[in-house]
């Protein structure tokens, strides 16, 4: 794989990510809402956001995004 193929694979992944932290974060936002924070699926999105984060976070530690790439967060 070239790197220029690494590239197009990593903003792809960097992108689904972001579309899905934004997603899962308005679905979280609503079953709080619903008053279902001790539902499994508040619970499942509450998980997938840490690890988001997570992901986020050492992308930016890397120098591989910066502050203003996550101001939608």
């Amino acid at each position: 794989m070239s790197d220029q193929e690494k590239l197009e694979l990593f903003e792809k992944m960097l992108k689904d990510i972001k579309e899905s932290y934004l997603r899962e974060k308005v679905e979280i936002d609503r079953l709080k809402e619903e008053g279902k924070e001790k539902s499994a699926t508040y619970k499942h999105y509450l998980g997938n956001r840490l690890l988001y984060n997570w992901v986020l976070g050492k992308y930016k530690e890397y120098g591989l995004i910066k502050d203003e790439d996550l101001k939608s967060f």
